[in-house]
């Protein structure tokens, strides 16, 4: 289900970049017992983000689609499947996950505002 489809109107995140002619699914994307949480964006051209917020935890996620992940707020430390390293990443810095793979999340206190867009 849509709450809206926003035609003219821009959007405009902390990063500086506008979404155009999207539309918004209501329901919110809830994981880890609502420590984390998202709203999908849709695009006229199919594509689809999710905007969202990371509690201060200790997280795994698995990718189906490539995906990049941008902080607009706060900092995380990641470690991606197949590493050893652990690499801290704050506002206005993003990582890669390739498709079909897994990645650890160690959200720091304050949490983390997020955009994750997705590639394939």
């Amino acid at each position: 289900m849509l709450i809206a489809t926003l035609s003219g109107i821009d959007i405009t995140s902390r990063m500086s970049k506008n979404f155009e002619n999207i539309s918004i699914v209501k329901k919110a994307n809830v994981y880890f017992g609502g420590q984390v949480t998202s709203r999908t964006v849709l695009f006229a051209d199919g594509s689809k983000k999710t905007l969202g917020f990371m509690q201060a935890g200790d997280y795994e996620f698995g990718t189906e689609a490539a995906e990049l992940m941008e902080i607009l707020g706060g900092a995380m430390d990641v470690k991606l499947a197949g590493s050893d390293e652990w690499n801290t990443y704050g506002e206005g810095t993003s990582f890669n996950v390739p498709g079909n793979s897994k990645f650890s999340l160690k959200v720091k206190a304050g949490g983390a505002d997020y955009c994750c867009t997705y590639l394939d």
